[in-house]
């Protein structure tokens, strides 16, 4: 693939080549990797690395009490890890109308009652045994250090912060590990997480142990009762991350891999397998024909999955079925290139979330997701170890359908790593963060890459639309207005949006160039956040 590296939008950013490369969305996180890195270990190891120090550095978006999904390319082959956590023994459809009432249809937003068991740990601990080179303590290592010393906010991260402390500052543990001095740090200032500081180090010294079954999982249980929460050790002592094989769709000579429900990664699989019948290269990259047929097959996939995309064993359908290239031409066929349509797709809430992807020179390539979903999740910290919970319980319904909550269940999971190969090397590992916003990152910008050759970093700094429900869509107040009016004119319900952060997720990109020993890699970091693309 040839790129054109000379890059037409307005950014701060420039493409970084080099032979071991981390890109995550906090230059602490990236500068973590490239520790380990340099330490002799591989990409497995940068990523896990970055992975802790995120939680610390971007804790509007994730934390210790996050979830997590994996694709790596070990070599020879991808794998696929799925680390998101299931719903407390003790919730059922019941459960939840008898504390909310008969009339309920999820569980509610924040608190307690929205957690289920948090991931990531696990699967940190699960990639570093299978494919880590060095010892898992020492991944803990750069993490430990900036929450007992701390850091200086960055200006992206603190404005998502103090815009939720109204909303969660009574929340259990909130104000006492994210207020300090009663408010949300200012850019520049210095904070400090020595609780998650203990967590680390138990973390580091158990491999994870201590969080599932030790002293971390007695003291979420007990946090849970004394607010009303039904996660209990037990629940946590039973979680595993499951290894999972990814799913994937042909696209412009190269193959988009992403993980199995019950995530909504296969909606961007949908949606090239949609594209893949229009010639999207004749039309011009940022004009309304090219942006208008976009838009439509990514509504067409979220129509399909927001309806049948549950944990596999609940689902009606199977993911083969959903990606039929007969099924997908027949969806094709109703897009009507002149007007905007309702095929009916729901809506997901907005949310925040981390991204990072590692590479070595030794061509382990890493695409690695962290979230509590919305910002700060549920809003409750555990105090003792700062264990900021996820909020992914909201994705259950209470209603029947495939997404009812059960015991033991996994919900509707937003977050999804990508991986592209091509005659079955690996290509690139790439994501793009912000709830529903993750497979229409995916599909925009591989478009870009893939049809109209941008660099990386071009397709990342392009202006995005985001699909909402019905005719509403999300542009970037720097898409060309003349692109806007004409996607107007189609019947699109448009909305210029100037928080690209909230709106339009951030991502980050590495795409092999040939041998990682020889010409390595490039990598791109998305300037809608405080990141960085570093290597060596």
């Amino acid at each position: 693939m040839t790129f054109n590296y000379q890059n037409p939008y307005p950014t701060t950013r420039l493409p970084v080549f080099a032979r071991n490369v981390v890109s995550t969305s906090h230059p602490l996180g990236a500068q973590a990797g490239l520790r380990m890195l340099w330490k002799g270990g591989n990409a497995v190891d940068a990523a896990i690395a970055a992975a802790a120090v995120m939680t610390l550095c971007e804790p509007v978006s994730n934390g210790l009490g996050s979830d997590a999904f994996a694709i790596l390319w070990d070599g020879k082959e991808l794998h696929g890890l799925n680390a998101s956590g299931q719903a407390p023994a003790a919730w059922t459809p019941d459960y939840f109308r008898g504390k909310y009432g008969a009339d309920v249809r999820k569980p509610p937003k924040r608190g307690l009652d929205s957690v289920t068991v948090p991931g990531a740990v696990a699967g940190w601990a699960a990639l570093s045994e299978r494919f880590g080179k060095l010892p898992f303590a020492d991944l803990m290592e750069p993490a430990i250090d900036i929450a007992e010393r701390g850091y200086m906010l960055p200006p992206v991260v603190q404005q998502k912060w103090a815009a939720a402390t109204p909303e969660l500052g009574s929340m259990p543990g909130f104000a006492q590990s994210f207020l300090p001095w009663g408010r949300a740090p200012r850019a520049g200032e210095l904070f400090q997480f020595k609780a998650a500081a203990r967590a680390l180090r138990l973390v580091a010294q158990t491999k994870g142990e201590a969080y599932y079954r030790g002293e971390i999982a007695q003291a979420i249980a007990r946090f849970a009762g004394e607010h009303g929460g039904a996660i209990t050790a037990a629940d946590l002592a039973a979680y595993k991350p499951e290894w999972v094989a990814p799913i994937a769709k042909n696209y412009r000579g190269h193959t988009l891999h992403e993980i199995p429900p019950n995530g909504q990664g296969i909606a961007a699989l949908i949606a090239i397998g949609i594209l893949d019948k229009f010639d999207v290269a004749g039309m011009p990259v940022d004009g309304a024909d090219s942006q208008h047929l976009q838009i439509e097959a990514m509504k067409l996939a979220f129509a399909d999955i927001y309806k049948y995309v549950a944990e596999p064993s609940a689902m009606e359908v199977t993911p083969e079925q959903m990606l039929d290239d007969a099924y997908l031409a027949s969806r094709a066929k109703l897009i009507d290139m002149k007007r905007a349509q309702d095929f009916g797709a729901g809506n997901v809430a907005k949310g925040g979330t981390i991204y990072l992807t590692a590479a070595d020179e030794n061509g382990m390539m890493v695409s690695f997701i962290q979230s509590n979903y919305m910002g700060f999740g549920s809003g409750c910290v555990e105090p003792q170890y700062g264990v900021s919970l996820q909020n992914r319980g909201h994705g259950f319904s209470v209603s029947p359908g495939p997404n009812q909550v059960a015991p033991g269940k996994r919900p509707f999971h937003t977050i999804i790593p990508a991986f592209l190969t091509k005659n079955g090397q690996p290509v690139m590992s790439y994501g793009v963060m912000g709830a529903n916003m993750q497979p229409q990152g995916h599909m925009q910008t591989l478009v870009r890459m893939l049809d109209y050759g941008q660099s990386p970093q071009a397709a990342c700094d392009a202006p995005r639309w985001r699909f909402n429900q019905g005719l509403e869509i999300n542009v970037e107040a720097q898409m060309d207005p003349a692109t806007v009016q004409e996607l107007a004119n189609r019947g699109h319900h448009m909305e210029v949006i100037n928080d690209s952060y909230q709106d339009f997720g951030a991502g980050q990109f590495i795409w092999r160039l040939g041998d990682p020993k020889v010409e390595g890699y490039v990598a791109a970091s998305d300037s809608r956040r405080d990141g960085l693309a570093a290597g060596f």
